[in-house]
């Protein structure tokens, strides 16, 4: 087994831990006070949310998700696209859900105009690989804010409700 396929084989297991880490500890949407929302692609999850410990300090605002260039990337919940276009030479989307949360896609060739109401998984573009934070492979930044405060995506996913710990059965 090579090195690159121990580290794959480590950040999924990583990623795992981390989301049931999350899950038990009632970090989901029902707990941050909002509707939940559905992963904008596949959940093959390429590098976690690390939240910075200061506003400008250094961290990573969102969780990248693997995919392939061209496909096709949904929105994460309804609401109204409040952005889309080109910053810093790569394409963004931003949609304004109805609880105030919104979500951050890119690179995305947007398929969706300023202003357009969205639907939960309603395709609003498509990946690019101009831009990835992956080069060079694809991969889709999702990035959630609560007003100025950034929000791991994956407290925020749907149908993702507390766990209950049951007793080993001998």
């Amino acid at each position: 087994m090579t090195i690159f396929a121990f580290r794959v084989r480590g950040l999924l297991a990583l990623a795992a831990a981390s989301f049931l880490v999350g899950v038990a500890l009632g970090s989901p949407a029902s707990a941050v006070g909002q509707d939940p929302l559905d992963p904008p692609l596949p959940l093959h999850i390429a590098a976690l949310f690390d939240r910075p410990e200061s506003e400008w300090g250094p961290g990573h605002r969102g969780v990248d998700l693997w995919a392939d260039q061209g496909d096709e990337v949904g929105a994460p919940g309804d609401g109204v696209v409040t952005f889309a276009g080109v910053i810093a030479g790569r394409g963004v989307i931003v949609v304004l859900h109805p609880s105030g949360l919104r979500s951050t896609l890119e690179p995305v060739m947007a398929s969706v105009r300023l202003g357009e109401s969205v639907s939960r998984g309603q395709p609003v573009g498509t990946l690019e690989l101009t831009g990835s934070h992956c080069a060079p492979r694809a991969c889709l930044h999702w990035g959630v804010r609560r007003g100025d405060e950034y929000l791991d995506p994956l407290d925020v996913l749907r149908g993702f409700g507390p766990i209950r710990l049951l007793p080993l059965r001998k």
